[in-house]
């Protein structure tokens, strides 16, 4: 049986466990046409690239596929009809993902680093801006020649305008 990955957004405004009875129902659709949904993953309320159907975020759930193409055909039309879904996209592909999809290995990792900042506020790294909150405003300690504006310390002008500035006051 071909294989394929199906992805849908469901409306932000349903809940948790309504998306996945939406799973549910999708894979149901599946599993009576003889298919089988190898794997099934709620990636969670995301935000979308843009506003669609005056949704700002979305339910994902994907779906790892091995089906023929009439029950694919037929959870797509499902999908269609469901007023839940503003969004559905399934693609063929030659072999199915083992392990956890990217989405879920991002959010894994992402899960795992939490736990503390890099640099809380009492231990700030050297030279960082919150140092000397008085007169050097370049923050860091950088020679003055890395500095974006040139040579010149920050407030000076430009030679040219001192020039001018001397020849006008005599």
């Amino acid at each position: 049986m071909p294989l394929y990955e199906s992805v849908f957004i469901a409306r932000q405004d349903i809940s948790a466990s309504q998306a996945e009875g939406l799973a549910d129902q999708f894979t149901k659709i599946i599993e009576d046409a003889g298919g089988k949904v190898a794997k099934r993953e709620y990636w969670g309320l995301r935000g979308l690239a843009y506003k669609i159907k005056k949704n700002r975020k979305g339910h994902y759930t994907l779906f790892n596929i091995d089906a023929p193409s009439v029950a694919v055909t037929e959870m797509e039309r499902n999908m269609s009809l469901n007023e839940d879904v503003i969004r559905y996209l399934t693609i063929k592909v030659d072999e199915l993902e083992e392990g956890p999809s990217v989405m879920m290995q991002a959010r894994d990792r992402r899960d795992s680093g939490r736990g503390g900042r890099r640099f809380d506020r009492d231990d700030r790294r050297p030279g960082h801006r919150s140092e000397g909150r008085g007169g050097d405003r370049r923050g860091g300690d950088r020679p003055s020649g890395d500095r974006p504006g040139g040579d010149r310390p920050s407030g000076d002008r430009p030679a040219e305008q001192t020039a001018s500035a001397e020849g006008d006051s005599k």
